[in-house]
């Protein structure tokens, strides 16, 4: 991906929550064209933010890709399974939103469908793997490996040489330690700060992080 670009994409945002308020003022943001929300819960017409709107289903991104190859979709829900469910559902063209006030480094490399919101800051040597979430103010240092379908959230801050798994979730203000590796399937609860390895799926919760379950 190319950062800090305007080239006029025209997106289309999959969900119309919270979180696909922030991807749409991200896509303003960087002049980007922002055609509306497909959502499976709301009526269509429905005002989500400022005057964008809902223009239909879920389903509805075949026919809207097929009419126009050109439109890039971004699913804007927070759930790491349901993103990945989506987007190996429909083969879309996807769109990686980075807030223009995000600092990241020349060297970074970030896959298709990610979000990097306001304020996050992304060190150099660092990959980012497909459809993850970088959140407002997160900390992700130099050298750290994100998997896919992974969310790192609210100003949670990753050190140096960090690898997380898929599908793993780093909850709002958490720290990881450097040269740590979490694997997949992970949660680490809000605030938690992990000193040790984390290789088995589970919530992991407080200071230093345990799986709450043991």
């Amino acid at each position: 991906m190319k950062r800090g670009i305007a080239v006029n994409n025209k997106v289309v945002i999959i969900g119309a929550g919270g979180h696909a308020k922030v991807i749409a003022d991200i896509v303003v943001n960087n002049n980007d064209i922002l055609l509306g929300f497909l959502d499976d819960n709301k009526a269509k017409d429905t005002m989500i933010i400022s005057n964008y709107k809902v223009i239909g289903k879920i389903c509805d991104c075949v026919k809207i890709q097929k009419a126009d190859p050109e439109i890039k979709f971004v699913i804007a829900i927070g759930d790491n399974k349901k993103r990945s469910e989506i987007s190996k559902k429909y083969n879309l063209l996807y769109y990686t939103a980075v807030h223009p006030n995000a600092t990241i480094a020349i060297d970074v490399s970030i896959q298709d469908g990610t979000v990097v919101m306001a304020n996050a800051a992304i060190n150099p040597n660092t990959k980012i793997g497909k459809h993850c979430i970088i959140n407002t103010g997160a900390i992700i240092e130099h050298d750290n490996k994100i998997g896919d379908f992974t969310h790192i959230s609210p100003n949670a801050t990753l050190a140096g040489t960090v690898e997380i798994g898929s599908y793993t979730h780093i909850g709002a203000s958490a720290t990881v330690r450097n040269n740590i590796k979490i694997g997949t399937d992970v949660v680490i609860g809000a605030g938690a700060v992990v000193v040790k390895d984390i290789k088995e799926p589970g919530t992991y919760v407080g200071v230093p992080a345990k799986n709450k379950e043991i």
